[in-house]
């Protein structure tokens, strides 16, 4: 019972909202070409869709009747649903910050040299 009310309500909806209730009008199509048809008979079906949906809408004798075929006008037809937004709740707990403790450590080097031992270098041998 329950998948039939909500069929009911989807063809409902959907017929109020888009322009499905133009389908119903497909059986004036047949009607309509049967009266062209009368007043042509070599008039295909193919020809008589190309007439009526190809070319705009031209003002002839038959003006009135063609519009009431299926897609020819528009009905105008609105949906207006509400949009709802519902944030999710979120719940966070406020947790004392750490104290992050650094310490520094200066570490250098205990081995100082003479700016005199690195002259040294480039003297001659004292030894010879």
């Amino acid at each position: 019972m329950k998948r039939y009310i909500a069929i009911l309500f989807l063809t409902i909806f959907i017929f109020s909202s888009t322009e499905a209730h133009q389908l119903l009008r497909i059986p004036y199509v047949f009607t309509h070409f049967a009266e062209h048809q009368r007043q042509n008979t070599h008039l295909s079906f193919f020809a008589f869709l190309d007439l009526h949906y190809m070319h705009g809408s031209p003002k002839d004798r038959d003006y009135e009747e063609d519009m009431k075929l299926p897609f020819k006008t528009a009905d105008k037809c609105q949906s207006g649903q509400p949009t709802i937004f519902l944030l999710p709740v979120l719940f966070t707990k406020v947790i004392k910050p750490l104290e992050i403790r650094t310490e520094v450590n200066n570490i250098y080097n205990v081995c100082f040299f003479d700016s005199g031992y690195h002259s040294g270098v480039w003297q001659p041998p004292k030894f010879c």
